[in-house]
C-alpha cells in the first residue's frame, strides 16, 4: 500500500525552509537531470512537480509500519532518515491510526526537521477532512503537513463530492491557509478513468494538484494502464508523480516472472517524483535503499525485455487485485470515513 531527511547546512530541506529548483519540469526520457543527490548520501533525488521540492527517489509507506513492533517501526523510519531517505508516506486510517502514532514518535528528536511528511484523509466533506486533518497532526505530532491528500479516490463520484460546496477541498483550502499544511494531492488504485476525471474536475475549477499518488509497476503497464493513461497528463501539467505499489504489495512478486529489485527499477525508471514502497524490516528497508543506489537508466530494450517477460502474467488484472477487487479499498469496507 500504500520520508525525509536533512542537514541544513546539505541539500535536504529543513520544515518550514524547503530548497526550491527553477528548473522543477518533468522530462520523459531525461532522468538523469532529475537526480539531486544530497552531500552525505547517495540516495538520489528528484524533482517534486511543479513545486520545485527536492524529495528522495525511494519514499517509505506508513502502512507497512503497522505489522512489526512499535520499535521495529521507530527504527525503520529513523534508519531510512538517516540514510538519504526523505518522503514519508501515510494515512488517517492505517492500521487505525497506529501507523501515523509510531511515525509521529518516530519524528520526535529532531526527525521531524528530517523529513518530507505525506499524510492522507478519506473524508469527502469539509468536516470529516478537517476533524481527520487534526486527528493527524497529533498522531504525527507535528504542526504542518507537508503535503496532504485526498485517499482512494476510487468511485467515480469523489471528484464531484471533493469539488462540492461544502467538500472537502473547503477544509484543505482553509487549512492551508492556516499553515497547516503546504502542498495539495489524490491518491488511488482503482481505475486511471477515475484520476483523469479527478484532474479534470480540478482543472474546470480553476485548481492544479501538486502531486498524483498512483500504481506504477510492470504489470500495470499492461492492463488498465495508469502509466499509459494518467502518466502523461501529470508530465504535461509538471504534477508531481508518486508511484506506488511497486511490486502490487508483493503480489507481482508471486508471479515468478521478476525480482524485486527489478519492479523497483522499472518504477524508478518512470519519470516518478518518488517511488513509495512498504517496509515492514530494516531487511526490506535495505533492498530499497540499495535499489536507489544502484538504479540506472534503463534503455528501450532493456525496458521491453522486462516487460516481455511480465505480459503474459499481467492478463485480466490478476496480480493487480487492487484494481480488479475490493481487498485494497478501505473506504468500501468502512464508508463512514467519508462522512
Amino acid at each position: 500500500m500504500d520520508s525525509k531527511k536533512d542537514d541544513s547546512a546539505n541539500i535536504r530541506p529543513s520544515r518550514r525552509d524547503f530548497l526550491r529548483t527553477a528548473t522543477g519540469v518533468t522530462v520523459v526520457g531525461s532522468l538523469a537531470g532529475k537526480f539531486a543527490k544530497a552531500a552525505d548520501s547517495a540516495i538520489p533525488y528528484r524533482t517534486l512537480g511543479h513545486t520545485g521540492e527536492k524529495v528522495s527517489m525511494v519514499g517509505i509507506g506508513g502502512y507497512h509500519l503497522g505489522p512489526p513492533s512499535e520499535q521495529e517501526a521507530i527504527r525503520i523510519v529513523r534508519t531510512a532518515l538517516d540514510s538519504g531517505v526523505n518522503f514519508l508516506d501515510n494515512c488517517w486510517d492505517y492500521n487505525g491510526g497506529e501507523s501515523e502514532v509510531r511515525m509521529g514518535k518516530a519524528l520526535r528528536d529532531g526527525y521531524r526537521n528530517k523529513a518530507f511528511l505525506m499524510t492522507k484523509i478519506d473524508g469527502r466533506t469539509k468536516k470529516a477532512a478537517m476533524d481527520q486533518l487534526e486527528e493527524s497532526l497529533r498522531r504525527l505530532q507535528t504542526d504542518h503537513i507537508d503535503l496532504l491528500q485526498f485517499h482512494e479516490v476510487i468511485r467515480d463520484t469523489d471528484p464531484d463530492r471533493i469539488f462540492a460546496v461544502g467538500g472537502s477541498l473547503e477544509a484543505v483550502l482553509e487549512a492551508k491557509k492556516q499553515g497547516k499544511l503546504r502542498y495539495i494531492g489524490f491518491t488511488g488504485h482503482k481505475s486511471p478513468d477515475i484520476h483523469l476525471k479527478m484532474l479534470n474536475t480540478a482543472f474546470s475549477h480553476n485548481f492544479t494538484f501538486d502531486s498524483v499518488q498512483m500504481p506504477l509497476n510492470v504489470m500495470d503497464a499492461h492492463y488498465d494502464s495508469f502509466e499509459q493513461k494518467v502518466l502523461p497528463v501529470l508530465v504535461k501539467h509538471n504534477i508531481g508523480v508518486l508511484g506506488m505499489k511497486p511490486m502490487g504489495d508483493k503480489i507481482i512478486l508471486s508471479s515468478k516472472t521478476v525480482s524485486a529489485v527489478e519492479c523497483l527499477h522499472y518504477a524508478m525508471n518512470l519519470p516518478t517524483s518518488v517511488v513509495i514502497t512498504g517496509c515492514d524490516s530494516t531487511a526490506i528497508l535495505q533492498q530499497a535503499l540499495d535499489a536507489a543506489r544502484s538504479f540506472k537508466p534503463m534503455g528501450k530494450t532493456e525496458v521491453a525485455t522486462l516487460l516481455a517477460k511480465t505480459a503474459p502474467a499481467s492478463k485480466d488484472g490478476q496480480y493487480e487485485l487492487y484494481k480488479t477487487s475490493h481487498n485494497f479499498d478501505g473506504t468500501y469496507h468502512n464508508p463512514q470515513w467519508l462522512g
